[in-house]
């Protein structure tokens, strides 16, 4: 009994001995870094310079970012079939292609990720840079929909590189990162291993929750009437109508017709409805477009899928 009960309690040390290690890997990390920064070393996402120090104040590389960002979001080419092994030297040319960071290059390259061909993999990179990166990542593994977002206000918007601005914006929308005490992104401010740490920590968690929120049903499509009328003998009138509506705020649009092989003529529309706030004349009308197209032609119509020009890119 003695025996087993030694055994029993040698058990428990080694248990608290590795649950302790595991909290308390790294002595150095700051004030909230610590559930970040331990959840991403247990799933091998980052590594400390040592057994105790994971030197979060130092400055974040591009070939960190780059192979933070690839591992934590799973991003692989697992499913694409190449004729030749693709190698980093084949896109960059700053990137050795046995550097140690050199296959998260590749894979972020076939994730479709914008890296500049010319990038120095030891530089260091803007919080600007980073988000823009890990944004982007995130929203192409999780296949997110394009997002309609009241733009946060940045008091040092001005300082941000415009083509990183919608980017940063979802960034806060998703709640990745917040803004400092004075309302400040501090874009241009170099970010550290620390601070990448809690950002990727946060692109995880928004990736688990988008993947567990069922996809919303597909809205019903209206009916639209088609009408052909002959012109002549070589043309036809073809018009297109949603019906009588309460008012002159409803429209049909005809954005492209395309002429097939087949003698199809496809004609291809989108549907308008009155903004909430907008003023329109309380009358019936008849929401309507006309086209005319040569009479050897079968028309066709389809609805066009089209993104809202107010979204934040």
């Amino acid at each position: 009994m003695k025996r087993i009960a030694t055994l029993g309690l040698a058990s428990l040390l080694i248990s608290s001995s590795l649950t302790m290690s595991t909290a308390f890997a790294f002595s150095d990390l700051e004030d909230g870094q610590a559930a970040a920064v331990n959840a991403l070393k247990d799933r091998g996402v980052v590594s400390g310079i040592d057994s105790e120090h994971f030197a979060p104040k130092v400055q974040i590389s591009y070939a960190q970012s780059v192979q933070m960002i690839v591992k934590a979001l799973d991003l692989n080419i697992d499913m694409i079939r190449f004729k030749s092994l693709p190698v980093a030297s084949g896109t960059y040319t700053n990137i050795a292609d046995n550097a140690w960071y050199a296959n998260a290059f590749v894979i972020a390259y076939y994730n479709g990720l914008e890296i500049p061909k010319d990038v120095n993999p030891n530089a260091t990179v803007t919080r600007e840079q980073f988000g823009d990166l890990l944004v982007r990542a995130l929203e192409k593994k999780g296949n997110f929909p394009k997002l309609k977002i009241v733009p946060a206000t940045i008091n040092d918007e001005n300082q941000i590189t415009p083509e990183y601005q919608g980017a940063l914006q979802r960034m806060l929308h998703y709640k990745i990162a917040e803004l400092d005490k004075d309302g400040k992104f501090n874009p241009k401010s170099q970010l550290t291993r620390g601070g990448a740490a809690i950002w990727v920590y946060n692109a995880i968690r928004v990736l688990n929750d988008h993947a567990q929120t069922p996809a919303p049903a597909p809205a019903p499509v209206e009916a639209v009437s088609v009408t052909v009328e002959k012109v002549n003998d070589d043309v036809n009138k073809v018009t297109l109508s949603r019906g009588e509506k309460p008012s002159a705020g409803y429209s049909i649009d005809i954005n492209n017709i395309r002429f097939d092989q087949s003698g199809q003529a496809v004609i291809t529309y989108t549907l308008s409805d009155p903004q909430p706030d907008s003023m329109n004349a309380s009358v019936i009308t008849e929401a309507k477009a006309v086209t005319y197209l040569p009479v050897k032609y079968k028309v066709v119509t389809e609805l066009a899928t089209v993104s809202p020009d107010s979204q934040v890119n």
